[in-house]
């Protein structure tokens, strides 16, 4: 069995994204109901921007953003801990991945300040480079 920190910070990554998606329901489907909305009017994601509030997209655009860079810290974190570096100092940095891009939902899905945002998720890719940083130097071999 693998064993290393930087495990738990990808799970709860992936608990954040399902609280995501429960609060995403929660607020979407009272919304297409209060709209008229039926479930296969929404088979166009996009036309649901403009059909409903968008205090209720961004809980969607959120969900969505979720699946997208997060899949490289999923991957670089396994590759971490299967090669025996996913602890110490790489532990933390996916701890600061996690905390940033909590933060980061969390802005979203309420005030949705875009430059807040944006210097949220600039933090958080430059802690997901040094972790794909890490992994270079191992899978190359590099001697630093």
């Amino acid at each position: 069995m693998i064993e290393a920190e930087i495990l738990q910070p990808v799970v709860v990554l992936l608990a954040w994204t399902m609280v995501m998606w429960v609060w995403m329901y929660a607020t979407r489907i009272p919304a297409m109901s209060k709209a008229g909305i039926q479930p296969d009017d929404a088979r166009q994601t996009k036309g649901l921007d403009e059909a409903l509030p968008a205090e209720v997209q961004w809980k969607a655009h959120n969900y969505n953003h979720l699946h997208e860079q997060p899949t490289v810290f999923y991957a670089v974190c396994l590759v971490l801990a299967m090669v025996g570096m996913g602890d110490g100092m790489n532990a933390l940095l996916a701890w600061i991945y996690v905390g940033l891009r909590i933060i980061h939902s969390i802005v979203q899905v309420t005030a949705n300040k875009v430059m807040v945002r944006f210097v949220l998720f600039a933090l958080s890719s430059l802690v997901l480079i040094a972790l794909i940083f890490h992994a270079v130097i191992w899978a190359f071999d590099i001697h630093i």
